[in-house]
């Protein structure tokens, strides 16, 4: 039987991968490698941060802008990742990038993340710079809209390679809504190891 959950789940992911235009050998690359650093950016709704100031937190790194329907219809799914595990040390970084690439003045995207309902930490990645980083340097892909997942050693440990997740939509929207019961399951994962680190780290203090 859990052979079986196994199997199912994985693929699951293999469809959703399919659907979303990428395999899961080219998503397989990414796992398990360290999350590379972000260096200097701009930042709204938060104080500079740096990925290895956050190695004992979870994150959640999504790319994200404001002319696409994805990040949108994404929105509220973050809005609620953000609400149900922050207290159990979950960060959302969202990763503003301009999609066309143009100049854009910072309050008009911050009047945006309002919009959004954004209230975690969002970094600028006007240049695409962290994103070609992160993703777009091995190759050609289909979204810029995706998400990784860091575990709180600072390694990629999931990506939902871009489009949209959410729990509405219907039948229309299965894939979006079993993608994000897929990354609400890692979330849930990485963060049973945090947390299980955090009680070593207790004892041996005592």
């Amino acid at each position: 039987m859990k052979m079986s959950k196994i199997a199912s789940t994985t693929i699951l992911l293999i469809l959703i991968s399919l659907n979303q235009g990428h395999s899961a050998t080219d998503i397989d690359e990414f796992i398990n490698e360290p999350a590379p650093e972000w260096g200097e950016l701009q930042w709204i709704n938060s104080e500079p941060l740096q990925l290895k100031e956050l190695e004992d937190n979870v994150l959640l790194i999504r790319w994200w802008t404001d002319t696409c329907p994805f990040c949108e219809r994404s929105a509220n799914a973050l809005n609620e990742l953000h609400q149900t595990f922050e207290d159990q040390g979950l960060v959302i970084i969202g990763m503003y990038h301009p999609k066309p690439r143009r100049p854009r003045r910072e309050k008009d995207i911050v009047s945006v993340a309002k919009r959004l309902g954004f209230v975690f930490p969002i970094a600028l990645d006007m240049d695409w710079s962290i994103l070609r980083r992160y993703w777009l340097v091995p190759g050609t892909r289909r979204w810029t809209s995706v998400s990784f997942l860091v575990d709180k050693g600072g390694k990629i440990r999931y990506i939902h390679p871009g489009g949209e997740y959410h729990k509405d939509g219907g039948k229309k929207h299965r894939a979006c809504q079993e993608a994000l019961q897929e990354l609400k399951r890692q979330i849930g994962i990485c963060l049973a190891e945090l947390g299980k680190k955090k009680t070593e780290d207790k004892k041996k203090v005592k």
